[in-house]
């Protein structure tokens, strides 16, 4: 009998262990549906809320001299940014898709995209999100975008 107890116990713990809350494709889109409605609105608290305490972002992109390049900064300088942005000012990224993977603790969301400020094409790439699971539920934290004027469907 304790033999049976003990096997309960054990196969019980591991289940336990081993289960993991399930994370949909529809709970992925909604971090980032979530994200992009603090940019639009310029609610930097909502935007951060959603971010990890060391998120990046980078920027892969073409300079003016022809070279490919990368940038590197921390998520709270898009933050900053949005705090900062002037009053008269509307940035609206249009998000043209979701194309999302999860595999255990990690998720990974691509978004193609155009921005658009004050209603004028500006510019047009992919975002990709990686999105882990923490011990305060599901975060962004790594953001890396592409930036281009050629090639967008608004040519």
């Amino acid at each position: 009998m304790k033999l049976l107890l003990l096997l309960l116990i054990t196969f019980c713990g591991s289940t336990l262990c081993f289960s993991q809350q399930d994370f949909s494709e529809a709970e992925a889109k909604q971090i980032i549906a979530t994200f992009f409605e603090g940019f639009h609105k310029g609610n930097t608290l909502q935007m951060s809320t959603l971010l990890t305490s060391h998120a990046m972002l980078e920027t892969a992109f073409t300079n003016k001299e022809g070279v490919a390049t990368i940038t590197t900064k921390s998520a709270s300088s898009l933050v900053t940014a949005i705090a900062k942005r002037p009053t008269d000012q509307q940035w609206e990224e249009r998000i043209l898709g979701y194309t999302i993977a999860i595999d255990g603790n990690l998720a990974h969301v691509w978004t193609p995209y155009e921005f658009w400020v004050n209603g004028t094409f500006s510019h047009c790439g992919a975002n990709s999100f990686t999105i882990v699971k923490t011990n305060a539920g599901w975060k962004i934290h790594h953001i890396i975008d592409s930036r281009r004027q050629a090639g967008c469907q608004q040519e």
